[in-house]
């Protein structure tokens, strides 16, 4: 099993039982107490798990995702700027895939004078917005409903995402660390935007500044899968290094132009 995918693995246990055994985990994964407690040594450094006698527990320092309207109403100012500048990059005609949250909402609705798009989205509010101009094909993912943001996850929707190729994939994200790379709240979330990756020319991660340093629960992908990073204020100098050491275009649509 790829380190990764046992990682995030191991976080959806403690995240669905709270706790988890050191011996538990080695005979759910077939591997040896040694190699888990190795797997879980870049966790507990990045502040997602704690260790305790025999075991891990979710860190405490973990705060859960606001709900989607809250976030819609928060940092406004800064997805707009994001949002704006995002749509100078996509052109009338261009094929896009957008994964739900409340920065990609906001891009969505900067397209509002776009035509000819093709769009693929698990996010029904993004849907809407954007099938509103009658040029635009629009396809919405099938697949579980999820109450909080009317999003659509699971096997389906990335069955669904895996028919298209598109020449932009533009996704939000949870959070963004130096040595972690891009994070998320939620299993179904990430995997969801790895599917959306792998079928896009393109990726552009949308991130205000509130995302910087934030650890979060679940890895989606690192630095190297992504091509630009739209943001409202400079990140700080070790991810913005990171970043920029692994190929990523940092656009900072806050910056003053320059004479």
């Amino acid at each position: 099993m790829r380190l990764q995918k046992r990682q995030n693995e191991i976080l959806a246990s403690v995240k669905l039982h709270g706790a988890c055994s050191i011996i538990d985990l080695a005979r759910q994964f077939e591997v040896s107490d040694e190699t888990i407690r190795r797997n879980i040594k870049p966790l507990v450094r990045r502040g997602l798990i704690e260790k305790v006698h025999g075991g891990i527990v979710l860190c405490q320092k973990q705060e859960p995702e606001p709900p989607f309207e809250k976030r819609m109403n928060e940092r406004v100012e800064a997805k707009q700027l994001i949002s704006a500048r995002v749509a100078t990059i996509i052109r009338n005609g261009d094929s896009i895939m957008l994964d739900t949250g409340s920065t990609t909402a906001y891009v969505a609705r900067a397209l509002g004078e776009h035509r000819n798009l093709s769009v693929v989205t698990n996010c029904t509010e993004i849907a809407r917005t954007l099938a509103r101009e009658p040029s635009n094909r629009v396809h919405l993912c099938g697949g579980a409903l999820r109450a909080d943001d009317w999003a659509t996850f699971g096997s389906a929707a990335i069955d669904f995402v895996r028919q298209f190729h598109v020449n932009y994939a533009l996704l939000s994200i949870g959070g963004v660390t130096a040595d972690g790379g891009f994070t998320d709240y939620h299993l179904e979330e990430a995997e969801f935007s790895r599917a959306v990756i792998a079928q896009a020319q393109k990726t552009i991660v949308v991130a205000d500044h509130s995302k910087f340093g934030n650890p979060n629960f679940i890895k989606v992908c690192d630095f190297t899968e992504v091509d630009m990073v739209v943001v409202e204020r400079a990140p700080p100098v070790d991810i913005e290094n990171a970043l920029r050491e692994a190929g990523s275009v940092v656009i900072n649509a806050g910056a003053t132009p320059q004479d």
